[in-house]
């Protein structure tokens, strides 16, 4: 079980990755190191022009959330229903999903907007309600959900989707 110590060492190696990545592009990078609820890297081009990223990071698994971070999430008994997707707090935002290898160059980046990684997760949680009837086996209050490396596939380095925002 991951401790708090090398979760922090995750996230930390996921935004520096991203920012060292973002710089490699001609980029200036900012990191807030958790310190901004929305965001974690703010992007600036030549011109001043700024992007903010969400940076998620693992180095083995899936990516973890609750699905009500993405959608209204309501009970009948204890069957979970899906509603409205949750507003974004920033419109457009992008997010970095990033495997962090073991060994230095085998790590990979999969970028994408907020927006999708929502849909991605909401139909995910939506698939493993509806192998089950609605009701989770064994917790049916139980909000996870999670996105896979190969949800993500056609993202894997679209690094051009920030650029172009920019």
């Amino acid at each position: 079980m991951a401790t708090g110590h090398s979760n922090i060492l995750t996230k930390q190696i996921g935004e520096y990755l991203v920012a060292c990545e973002l710089a490699r592009r001609g980029l200036i990078v900012a990191t807030f190191s958790g310190n901004v609820p929305d965001f974690d890297i703010i992007a600036t081009d030549r011109k001043g022009n700024s992007i903010p990223i969400q940076v998620k990071t693992v180095r083995g698994g899936a990516w973890q959330f609750s699905v009500d971070k993405f959608a209204e999430i309501k009970f009948d008994g204890k069957k979970q229903i899906i509603g409205e997707f949750k507003r974004q707090n920033i419109p457009n935002l992008i997010c970095v999903f990033v495997f962090a290898g073991e060994k230095y160059g085998a790590d990979e980046f999969f970028v994408l907007e907020w927006i999708r990684v929502q849909e991605i997760a909401v139909a995910n949680h939506a698939h493993w309600l509806g192998l089950h009837g609605g009701v989770r086996p064994k917790k049916y209050d139980s909000l996870h959900c999670a996105i896979k490396k190969s949800d993500l596939t056609k993202y894997k380095d679209n690094w051009s989707l920030i650029i172009d925002r920019l």
